[in-house]
């Protein structure tokens, strides 16, 4: 039976009520309606007083005045020491690649900087983001190629928080975002290319397109992320067809390894044969000019012998005589003479004579005997002494 229903109140269940309440129970019971609201107040000042230093009812008049001046610098205290150990519990520190994203009763307020810093608690919140950390995130998963093929890509995706507030508040699960993101990007990228750009020289090309395209998801879900890389860890074709593709990958390096032979054999024969031919060619044209040069200046010579020999014709037939013998001599250490009325044939060594008469000169570079003007004179002397002599000879012979 609730306190307050008819005939109830002979209980004493009356919650407001003290002692002198529970004995008036004739009175309570003439009263059916709610107690007195101030009546109430001041009966919960009474419990209040009795809890923190006893009943002002209890003591005299001087006594209750001292009882509540101390009740009251006890709550002073006791409220002093609440306001210092909330207003401690507002301190906190961001670290230097830290930022911290402050909401005020749930609502964004700013982003603190490194440093100490302080917020009011149970009225901020503060969650701190580490905004330099390189973080991963790592997809595998067989997809299908722009020619129907099938390959197994491992793409791998680091990004560092670029926005804290949009890390915070944009997104219910950023990572999670990017995670979707990640496998959106990579399959849309890899089915508009085909596998063999994929599984051979492609790789590079894929991770940037994958990188663009998954940066441009991450902005406009404004989810604060930026993409600092993205790499392709392994793409291959199915396990259970790796072997066949290895080997078609295998005849592929093979046939460019052989067409890179032949073309670098091409590229050492063609050149070295127009090589020779050029010069064959610069050969027969020097050739050409040697000889046409030679024949003109032989024909320019005689004209100008010609014209020596008209105006002294014994001076220019000697002169002729001494260079032709000049010539002759000069690179042959040998002579055979016939002497005029003589039926043996004379032997001159020219050699010896030089090396007699002292004046022999020798190229080291090409061996070969050289004379000059008066060698030949000296040896033309001895030639022309030693056929008196023999002449001489010849004709005491006769005589006898």
């Amino acid at each position: 039976m609730a306190w307050n229903e008819p005939g109830g109140n002979g209980n004493g269940q009356d919650p407001w009520g003290g002692g002198e309440d529970r004995n008036n129970k004739g009175n309570r019971g003439k009263d059916q309606g709610p107690p007195d609201l101030d009546e109430a107040l001041r009966k919960l000042q009474d419990r209040l007083n009795d809890l923190f230093g006893g009943s002002g009812k209890k003591s005299g008049g001087g006594g209750g005045g001292s009882s509540a001046g101390s009740s009251g610098a006890f709550i002073l205290v006791v409220l002093a020491v609440a306001i210092l150990a909330w207003g401690g519990m507002g301190f906190y520190t961001v670290d230097q690649q830290e930022r911290g994203v402050v909401l005020r009763l749930g609502k964004f307020s700013e982003t603190v900087n490194p440093g100490l810093q302080w917020n009011p608690p149970l009225i901020d919140d503060v969650t701190i983001v580490n905004t330099t950390r390189v973080r991963s995130h790592e997809h595998q998963a067989l997809m299908l190629t722009e020619d129907e093929n099938i390959v197994d890509v491992s793409v791998t995706a680091q990004y560092v928080v670029a926005n804290p507030k949009g890390y915070v508040l944009s997104v219910r699960d950023p990572d999670g975002s990017l995670a979707n993101a990640s496998e959106s990007a990579l399959r849309h990228v890899v089915g508009s290319s085909e596998m063999h750009s994929i599984l051979t020289e492609g790789r590079e090309i894929l991770a940037i397109d994958v990188k663009e395209r998954l940066q441009r998801y991450m902005t406009d879900y404004n989810t604060g992320i930026s993409i600092t890389q993205v790499n392709i860890k392994n793409a291959q074709a199915p396990s259970q067809v790796q072997d066949a593709f290895d080997d078609v990958i295998k005849a592929r390096e093979d046939e460019q390894r052989v067409k890179n032979q032949a073309q670098s054999y091409a590229n050492g024969v063609v050149p070295e044969a127009r090589g020779t031919a050029q010069r064959m060619l610069e050969e027969a044209s020097a050739y050409r000019e040697q000889v046409v040069s030679k024949a003109e200046g032989e024909s320019k010579r005689f004209i100008a012998l010609l014209t020596e020999y008209q105006k002294a014709p014994d001076v220019t037939r000697e002169r002729l005589y001494l260079d032709t013998m000049q010539q002759v001599l000069a690179s042959n250490p040998k002579v055979l003479i016939d002497v005029e009325g003589g039926n043996n044939m004379m032997y001159l060594p020219v050699d010896k004579l030089i090396e007699n008469s002292g004046k022999r000169q020798s190229s080291a570079a090409s061996g070969n005997l050289r004379l000059d003007d008066q060698s030949l004179r000296n040896v033309t002397n001895q030639v022309v002494d030693q056929i008196r002599q023999n002449q001489t000879t010849t004709r005491r012979e006769g005589r006898q």
